[in-house]
């Protein structure tokens, strides 16, 4: 059996029915999500996400290691904190089609969401 457990920036209350969040760092909150054998359970955990400050898009790294997230699923994500996820042996995958929490949750269980590329990340300072 293999389980991964995924964070997905969230807009709002978390949910698998929630609004993912565009870009991680300005979400309000992540929702865990467990991944089992490839199949996306219906319960969901919360963390939240303290406001964005300068210097503080590394913070939700340590806040999801902490929670033991093997997994984010992100739309947008500097390079920085992507280095930072890597570093912290948290996978990064890129999803920008899927607006709903479940949804992008099912397309990493599908695998048909990438890994992130650091050409993918953006190439703006917070």
């Amino acid at each position: 059996m293999t389980t991964m457990k995924l964070a997905v920036p969230t807009m709002g209350e978390a949910g698998l029915a929630a609004e993912r969040a565009g870009h991680f760092g300005h979400c309000d909150r992540f929702t865990i999500v467990t991944i089992e054998d490839g199949a996306v359970l219906p319960e969901t955990g919360v963390v939240e996400n303290p406001p964005h400050e300068a210097g503080g898009c590394l913070r939700p790294v340590g806040l999801l290691a902490g929670e033991g997230v093997d997994a984010i699923v992100a739309a947008g994500m500097g390079g920085r904190p992507l280095m930072g996820f890597n570093q912290a042996g948290i996978t990064v995958y890129f999803d920008n089609v899927h607006p709903v929490v479940g949804d992008a949750a099912a397309a990493v269980a599908a695998g048909e969401a990438p890994i992130m590329d650091p050409s993918q990340a953006c190439q703006h300072h917070h």
